[in-house]
């Protein structure tokens, strides 16, 4: 089978699974993001989140702290409270425990804009792109820990977009839709999936947390793949999914993968599919 062209990604798999099974993944990541973003709005009446993606309780009892945060507060030589610390913990076992970089696909508001932008660039024909390697938002972690250090202050929460635009649609849009109309002009015009694929450190952060944790994408039925090219498409990490595809074991086992199933959506032949890592290599073959 011709590979498709990147504009009519997931058409296929709409004609022959209809248009719920080729777009559920993508419509369940929309609605966990808005319900979210709801919950922190309605905070102060109901009190189920209350704060921000930065720090936050739930139900008035959990406490909820950004890992990047806590270890820059650390490293600018302020020691959280307890509160904050039993809060990292918690969000750091729970990403740990489910799979990689569940946050960016299902929490991060951003997302909203960067997928927005690669289905932009997909629509439009944009080819161009400026070769930036993805490990370079691993080599921003240390600097920004190393920036803490020095500066005395957390020095991501002054630049951090993703903070931006939560903050923007809870409380209202100061100047931080600079910061948000940056990292969409970045994602279309200047590097695909320049943001989430490159640069966010937060990511980053995510995608050591989830290193080893039990559920992944898998290629159990890749023996039916027509090489039609729909999810390295829509994959905001394409290169997670080669050797899944090509051979050896069928689990995405790279951090990088962000867990957001639209790879499962777009496939006609229903090639991927989560599931528990549990079983180690019985997959393999």
């Amino acid at each position: 089978m011709a590979k498709h062209l990147a504009k009519d990604a997931g058409k296929a798999a709409t004609a022959s699974l209809g248009w719920w099974k080729a777009h559920r993944f993508l419509l369940l990541r929309r609605s966990c993001q808005l319900l979210i973003i709801a919950l922190f709005m309605i905070g102060p009446a109901l009190g189920v989140l209350r704060g921000n993606l930065s720090a936050s309780t739930l139900f008035d009892t959990v406490p909820l702290t950004d890992p990047l945060i806590l270890l820059q507060t650390i490293a600018a030589g302020h020691w959280p409270e307890l509160a904050a610390l039993l809060g990292g913990v918690i969000v750091v076992g729970f990403y740990a425990v489910l799979a990689p970089r569940v946050f960016c696909a299902w929490v991060c508001p951003l997302n909203m804009v960067t997928d927005l932008a690669a289905w932009l660039r997909r629509k439009l024909g944009i080819k161009l792109s400026y070769r930036w390697s993805s490990n370079l938002r691993y080599w921003l972690l240390p600097v920004l820990l190393l920036g803490s250090a020095v500066s005395g202050s957390v020095l991501w929460s002054w630049i951090d977009p993703v903070a931006a635009l939560h903050r923007g649609l809870v409380f209202g849009m100061g100047a931080g839709w600079v910061l948000i109309l940056l990292v969409f002009l970045l994602d279309l015009v200047l590097v695909e999936h320049g943001w989430c694929g490159h640069l966010c450190p937060l990511g980053a952060t995510y995608g050591v947390i989830g290193r080893k944790s039990l559920v992944r994408i898998t290629a159990t039925n890749r023996e039916a793949c027509n090489k039609c090219m729909d999810c390295f498409n829509v994959c905001p990490e394409p290169e997670v999914l080669r050797q899944p595809l090509k051979g050896g074991d069928r689990k995405v086992m790279s951090q990088d993968c962000i867990s957001c199933g639209r790879c499962i959506d777009v496939c006609s032949e229903e090639v991927l599919e989560f599931k528990i890592r549990i079983g180690a290599n019985k997959d393999e073959g």
